[in-house]
């Protein structure tokens, strides 16, 4: 038997036989082993503790099973040196898990939430109730089972100064929280749904999507409105863990989890509650570096090395409070090999910041010097410029991020009241990696500020005293002792060059990457006995296939019939009405084109047939962008059908007929006598009508739109662009930029030929 300073003594009738002897044959279930430390605690005891027998609980995921992904989970590089790899799945999830296996010895449960900012439901959904019916399943099975429940040391919530290894002291009442949380989703969905907040979201969709279509708004509205109920999901519960002391919804449930727990070990029952800190990358297991996804620390790390985290919410003398993978599922081994006595929980923390303290100044200096060493590049502009932190404070960091934010938003205004152009799309680039690096600092203040400023010292006592009781080999094969850790070497050697790796790695392919101008373009055979599926290509003109607006092409069919003084008070006059078309192209572009295209009214169509064939071909031709008439080429060439789609009226579609194998155009209503109304004969296919062209058309064709491409430049088409397979923006308005860049659709700049004229009068050719 050997004494621990904090618990009292350990029972134990093996007193230094091995972890290794002591666990062998009996069976250990395992939860959330496709997680981080799942995963490493799985590799641990599968090369060191091979005589265990192992059970997973595992999930299914989508259409994947938990064979499946167990499957996948050992074909990883880490268990390629494991010589039995074999393990028992059990399929089903933790909020109804099924039977355990009848002769399960203990159970390791490390699944669970780990974001800090988890909707409050399903914080308590992990947290909470799953833990309550995991061990309504351990109950069950009638057996001794020594339950180990993998907790964070941060469930002393907001506390300060050391914290004991024991149980958290609270009042909370865990049924009535649980059964809050659990009702906050549908009382923040009918929130979701008041006027109040349906008008507002309804409105600024409108603003942001009106020209493409109401439609379209009324789709961004809905998700604007599904956000609105996470972010407000999310907001409840951090509002009410800070509400009774905790930093956040995930370390609120998590102490809430532990009451469960501990309910269960005052029944009589064997448990285990452990704490680590932050966990980390391994410090030698499965080798140096090793590590799964982000953690806590990387994307600040990142962030840095990018130049992007100009500050931190951090003293340099407040504990950055980290521990190695390899030394939190080590230790959890050890536990697992010394049950407690049943019925009083045994707490253990594996934590460093009490007996080998890192401060947040030291991890800076690490890091700093790292990047110093091996600094990330800017493209060709060398390397990144790294912030100098100053630990100014919280509130500082706070001021100056809300005075950034303020700034932001007053920039994006005047950016939405900018002309189209290359400088404007350039200015939005700059503006949305300002505002990306705005969310960023935001987001991480929010979330880290707690956990930044919090002055605590976990107190590890219990788990340094298991340390000391193993045999030698044990200490060495088991390594968890954090106080032997060189935090500058962990730092600067270990840690952050296998965070930075993958990150490099990508930025070496993106330089090696040629990215295509639109993408391959499948072949299709012409004859009629193919059975490859047939593609359709469409495009729109103006502003894409060339630089060119509607008032602009009314001028050109207009002042070739007026003489000199007249033209000048043509332009003139429509020059004064150019407020009035910029607004109705605001409301709607299908108002802007009934507007303009009343000027036709008294025109003979005939002759502007004639005008366009006689005077304006060659001056449209001069005007296309050659990429555009190359990609229109391409895709001719790959057996494709074109398709024009404009609200251009038809008359100056007449030079591109060659080009396409359909026009779908604007036609001007005439009377009997072949004079314009001043009417369309059909209303302009605009916005939304497009894409529902684009579909009722391939239909009609036999052609599926998601094998087809689409060319626009405008937001008002982006139901066109939606409706196909292969969108393409081509030099994008602002609202479409921004929309390709979150789809990942292509983007392509074609400009009009520099010799092409830019002539109001090409047929008169009167200067502009």
């Amino acid at each position: 038997m050997t004494s621990d300073p904090e618990q009292g003594p350990i029972h134990d009738d093996k007193a230094r036989a091995s972890i290794r002897e002591r666990l062998a044959g009996q069976h250990v279930l395992l939860t959330g082993v496709t997680g981080f430390v799942g995963e490493a605690l799985l590799h641990l005891l599968l090369t060191e503790v091979p005589d265990v027998r192992l059970s997973v609980l595992v999930r299914p995921k989508g259409t994947i099973s938990g064979a499946e992904r167990i499957t996948k989970l050992l074909a990883k590089p880490i268990f390629a040196g494991v010589a039995d790899a074999s393990v028992n799945v059990v399929e089903g999830d933790l909020s109804d898990p099924p039977e355990l296996p009848a002769d399960v010895d203990a159970v390791v449960h490390s699944a669970g939430d780990v974001s800090f900012d988890p909707p409050v439901d399903e914080g308590f959904v992990t947290n909470v109730v799953g833990v309550r019916e995991l061990l309504r399943r351990v109950s069950e099975t009638g057996r001794d089972i020594h339950y180990l429940h993998v907790s964070t040391a941060y469930v002393s919530g907001r506390r300060r100064g050391h914290i004991p290894e024991g149980p958290v002291e609270h009042s909370v009442d865990v049924e009535s929280e649980l059964a809050w949380g659990l009702a906050q989703r549908a009382a923040a969905e009918e929130r979701s749904r008041s006027v109040e907040v349906i008008s507002r979201l309804r409105k600024q969709a409108e603003r942001e999507h009106g020209r493409a279509g109401l439609m379209t708004a009324a789709a961004a509205a809905e998700e604007a409105r599904k956000k609105w109920v996470k972010d407000e999901l999310v907001r409840l519960g951090t509002e009410r863990a800070r509400s009774l002391g905790w930093t956040d919804a995930y370390t609120f449930t998590k102490a809430l989890g532990e009451r469960v727990v501990e309910a269960h070990a005052a029944a009589g029952n064997r448990a285990t509650i452990y704490r680590p800190a932050i966990i980390e990358s391994s410090l030698s297991r499965p080798y140096p570096g090793w590590i799964e996804g982000f953690k806590m620390a990387e994307p600040l790390i990142l962030a840095y090395g990018r130049g992007e985290l100009p500050l931190f919410p951090a003293a340099a003398d407040t504990t950055a409070d980290i521990v190695p993978v390899d030394h939190v599922v080590s230790s959890i081994v050890a536990c697992l090999a010394h049950p407690p006595v049943h019925g009083e929980p045994a707490y253990f923390h594996l934590a460093s910041g009490d007996r080998n303290p890192m401060t947040f100044g030291m991890l800076y200096e690490s890091v700093r010097a790292y990047f110093e060493k091996e600094p990330f590049a800017v493209g060709d502009r060398g390397a990144v410029r790294l912030p100098e932190w100053t630990f100014e404070g919280g509130a500082s960091v706070e001021r100056l991020l809300s005075t950034g934010e303020k700034v932001h938003k007053v920039a994006d205004t005047l950016l939405g009241l900018a002309p189209r152009g290359d400088r404007t799309r350039g200015w939005a680039r700059d503006l949305d990696r300002q505002g990306r690096r705005l969310q960023f600092l935001r987001r991480y203040l929010n979330l880290y500020k707690e956990y930044a400023q919090a002055d605590l010292r976990f107190i590890d006592a219990n788990t340094l005293a298991l340390y000391r009781s193993l045999t030698p080999a044990d200490q060495e094969t088991f390594a968890f002792d954090t106080a032997v850790i060189d935090w500058h070497s962990y730092l600067h050697d270990v840690h952050v060059p296998s965070v930075t790796k993958p990150i490099r790695e990508l930025d070496e392919l993106r330089k090696l990457r040629k990215r295509p101008v639109a993408g391959a373009l499948p072949r299709v055979s012409t004859g009629s006995t193919t059975d490859k599926p047939r593609v359709a290509a469409f495009f729109d003109l103006d502003g894409t296939l060339m630089s060119s607006n509607v008032i602009e092409t009314y001028l050109w069919l207009r002042l070739g019939e007026l003489s000199g003084t007249a033209k000048a008070a043509e332009i003139a006059r429509m020059a004064g009405k150019v407020p009035k078309y910029v607004w109705a192209d605001r409301a709607e572009r299908s108002s802007l084109l009934r507007t303009v295209y009343k000027e036709y009214a008294g025109a003979r169509l005939s002759e502007l047939d004639a005008i366009v064939d006689e005077h304006l071909t060659t001056h449209v031709l001069g005007r296309l962008a050659p990429d555009a008439v190359r990609r229109i080429r391409e895709h001719r060439a790959a057996g494709h059908v074109t398709v024009l789609v404009t609200g251009a009226i038809r008359p100056l579609t007449r030079p591109l007929l060659p080009l396409f194998d359909h026009i779908e155009a604007a036609d001007l209503a005439v009377d009997d006598r072949g004079f314009c109304t001043g009417h369309l004969a059909s209303s302009p296919l605009v916005g939304e009508s497009r894409g529902s062209f684009v579909r009722e058309w391939s239909r009609r064709e036999g052609i599926s739109p998601s094998d087809c491409f689409a060319y626009a430049d405008s937001h008002s088409d982006l139901p066109l662009l939606a409706a196909v397979g292969h969108p393409v923006a081509v030099r994008p308005d602002v609202p479409l930029f921004r929309h390709a860049k979150k789809s990942h659709w292509t983007i392509v700049d074609w400009t009009s030929p520099g010799h092409a004229s830019r002539t109001l009068d090409p047929v008169g050719r009167t200067p502009r």
